[in-house]
C-alpha cells in the first residue's frame, strides 16, 4: 500500500474556459524552466516536454529555456527559487512527489511548502523497479525473497537522494512484501534517473528504482527489464506487458505526479496566467500525446486545490517516513 488518499489518481477533465492571454499579465522575453537535476531524469523531462507544448500552443513569446540545477534532491533549486528569484514571474520549476517527499522529511532546511506558489500538476508517472536484461532475477517476488534473506544482497540505484521518492518506492514494496530491517536495504543516489540506469545496465548496480518515463529508452533498447510497475492496473498501450507489483502479490503503489511551482511574491495576474496555461496544456491534444507516448496517467490539479493536495501529501509522507524508520 502507499499513500492512497493523497495520491488518489482521479482523472479530472479540464476545459480551459478562459484563454491565458485574457489576463493583464503576459510573459515577455525569456521564460525559464528550472529542472532540479541533471539532464536525463524526470524533472528534465517535465521541463522540456511542457516547454515544447507551451511553444506549440503559443503561450510563450519564444522558446522555453530549460536550466538544470542538480543537488540535494531538489533542495538547491528550491533554495535558489526561494532566496534568489522571489517575484520572478517567468520562472517555472519542475516538481513531483520527490519534492514533497524531501519537504516532508525536512531535507530543505529552513524552508517549507508555503514559500513558493504551487501552480499545477499535469499527469502522474508510475514508479518501476527494474534490472538489467541479463540479470538473474526473474520477477519482483524473487527479488523480495532475496531481500528477506539479506537486505544488503541487492543494491538499488535511483535518481533521488537517499530517503527520497525513488528510495521510498523500494522500501514501500519491501514493506508490503514483508521484508524486515528496511533501513539496511542498499540504495545508491545519483543525480538523475538516466545516470542511475546507466549504472544498472553497465553491471555496476543490481537494480533501478525510478519512473516509467525515465526507463522507457533503456526498455526499448532492450538493456533494461522492468520487473514491476507500481500501479493499480497495468499501464495502457506499449507498457501493457509490464506486470504490476499488485498482480505479483505485493500491494505497492507508487505514482509520481509531475507539475510546477513558482517563486513567491509574483502578482495575482501572473499566477493566474500560469495556472490557466497549465489547464490549457492539459486539455490540449499535444499534451495528451505526450502523456500517451511516455506512460503518464491522468492527474490534474490547479491553484488552491493543488496547494491543499501538496500540504496533505507532505503530512502523509512524513508519517510514512516515520513508520518505515527514515526519520525519527
Amino acid at each position: 500500500m502507499i499513500l492512497k488518499r493523497p495520491i488518489q489518481l482521479v482523472a479530472i477533465t479540464v476545459l480551459a474556459t478562459t484563454a491565458a492571454s485574457a489576463f493583464a499579465f503576459e510573459p515577455e522575453g525569456k521564460v525559464e524552466c528550472l529542472a532540479p537535476a541533471d539532464p536525463g531524469g524526470g524533472w528534465d523531462f517535465t521541463c522540456r516536454s511542457v516547454g515544447q507544448v507551451l511553444q506549440d500552443l503559443e503561450l510563450v513569446p519564444g522558446n522555453v529555456q530549460t536550466i538544470n540545477m542538480a543537488g540535494a534532491g531538489g533542495g538547491v533549486a528550491y533554495a535558489h527559487t526561494v532566496s534568489k528569484r522571489a517575484g520572478d514571474d517567468q520562472l517555472l520549476v519542475a516538481a513531483s512527489t520527490a519534492t514533497t517527499t524531501r519537504l516532508a522529511q525536512g531535507q530543505f532546511p529552513g524552508m517549507d511548502a508555503g514559500m513558493v506558489n504551487w501552480i499545477g500538476a499535469l499527469g502522474a508517472d508510475y514508479g518501476v523497479i527494474a534490472v538489467s536484461d541479463d540479470s538473474e532475477i526473474d520477477d519482483l517476488p524473487e527479488m523480495m525473497e532475496a531481500l528477506k534473506e539479506d537486505p544488503r544482497s541487492i543494491k538499488f540505484a535511483g535518481g533521488s537522494a537517499k530517503g527520497g521518492w525513488d528510495h521510498l518506492k523500494v522500501l514501500i514494496a519491501a514493506q508490503a512484501a514483508g521484508v524486515e530491517n528496511l533501513p539496511r536495504i542498499a540504495y545508491l543516489s545519483y543525480n538523475n534517473g538516466g545516470e542511475a540506469m546507466t549504472q544498472v545496465v553497465g553491471g555496476h548496480v543490481d537494480a533501478f528504482t525510478g519512473d516509467i518515463s525515465e526507463a522507457q529508452g533503456f526498455m526499448e533498447s532492450g538493456d533494461l527489464r522492468v520487473l514491476a510497475v507500481l500501479s493499480e492496473e497495468r499501464l495502457p498501450g506499449k507498457f501493457n506487458d509490464i506486470p504490476t507489483a499488485m498482480e505479483q502479490g505485493i500491494d505497492a503503489i507508487g505514482p509520481n505526479w509531475r507539475g510546477f511551482y513558482m517563486p513567491a511574491d509574483i502578482s495575482d495576474d501572473a499566477k493566474q496566467y500560469w495556472v490557466d496555461a497549465m489547464d490549457t496544456i492539459y486539455a490540449s491534444q499535444e499534451w495528451q500525446d505526450v502523456m500517451t507516448n511516455n506512460g503518464l496517467m491522468p492527474f490534474h490539479m490547479s491553484a488552491g486545490e493543488f496547494e491543499t493536495f501538496v500540504t496533505d501529501q507532505i503530512d502523509d509522507i512524513e508519517q510514512l517516513s516515520r513508520d518505515i524508520g527514515l526519520i525519527q
